[in-house]
């Protein structure tokens, strides 16, 4: 998110409705990048190890139990993937598998941000999303679309079982979108045209992509590569009760994105300011055992009670 973020909160009522159908829980991912703002979030989202007790809380009695993953290139901490995961550890296998695509893109191109600035009290978050290319990612996808005052654009969208989601935050200094889909039928779907889509209506100069595989199929853009951009590093972790996590960060390499809006750092105290502060976000972590995979080396986290 590029401001602050209450989602753990949702867990009750979620829990709440699926006791109502008799529904118990076989498994749960909870994944996010490193907050911009880490100093502006709320309880229970003020550092990873806190988010993770939640988790614990509600999701440790799994037969998995939880299990807690902090995945990125050491040098580079602003551009780590956070990932919790717990589960049954059912013996038996999906019919089909199930792939999350999850993008974070900061500095975005100037021009490609301006769509989502409020023009006039008339200009509306569908023409947001026809001027910025959004319907043409999935074009069978049905939108609902949300703008913001002054500025800012969410979406979500469903297809079926399938839905995708987007959120961008536009101004100068600190621009940042992030793309989700989920559900999608992998075979029908290239990676690299699909990747290619989202970026045209961004432009970002920097991006991660984490693909997460819930079953069998785990090569879906594994190899791929993204035309204008350099992959800086590449990590696959397994998950507990079978699939795994991809996480790939990406750089412009391309001369006119390298001089985009570059002005966002990550650690903020708060969205208007920009001031590091990642040595509060290692000294928050020192329960996590942090194991980062780079390249071909093995780098995962486990939690300590």
């Amino acid at each position: 998110t590029c401001g602050t973020t209450k989602l753990l909160l949702a867990i009750p009522p979620i829990l709440e409705l699926a006791n109502s159908l008799s529904l118990p829980v076989e498994s749960v991912n909870y994944s996010r990048g490193s907050f911009i703002f880490p100093d502006a979030q709320p309880a229970p989202h003020r550092n990873f190890a806190e988010e993770v007790a939640v988790l614990n809380g509600y999701f440790g009695n799994l037969a998995s139990g939880g299990e807690a993953y902090v995945i990125g290139d050491p040098a580079v901490p602003n551009r780590n993937w956070h990932v919790y995961s717990a589960s049954q550890k059912s013996s038996e296998k999906k019919s089909k598998a199930v792939v999350t695509l999850e993008m974070c893109m900061t500095g975005l191109d100037k021009e490609k941000a301006s769509v989502f600035f409020k023009k006039s009290e008339d200009y509306t978050a569908k023409e947001m999303t026809k001027l910025s290319g959004i319907d043409n990612i999935l074009p069978s996808f049905e939108i609902c679309d949300f703008d913001f005052d002054p500025c800012g654009y969410s979406m979500n969208a469903i297809d079926g079982q399938a839905f995708s989601t987007i959120h961008v935050t536009p101004e100068d200094g600190f621009s940042y979108a992030s793309y989700e889909a989920m559900g999608f039928d992998t075979e029908a779907v290239d990676f690299e045209s699909l990747i290619k889509r989202v970026l045209s209506c961004f432009g970002p100069t920097e991006f991660s992509v984490a693909i997460t595989y819930d079953g069998e199929v785990q090569s879906w853009g594994e190899n791929a590569a993204v035309k204008g951009y350099a992959c800086e590093n590449q990590v696959k972790q397994e998950l507990p009760g079978g699939g795994c996590i991809l996480y790939k960060c990406f750089s412009a390499t391309d001369k006119e994105l390298a001089y985009a809006d570059k002005g966002m750092e990550y650690g903020s105290s708060s969205p208007k300011s920009t001031l590091h502060c990642w040595e509060d976000v290692m000294m928050e972590d020192e329960c996590v055992m942090e194991k980062i995979v780079m390249g071909s080396s093995l780098v995962s986290s486990v939690i300590m009670a």
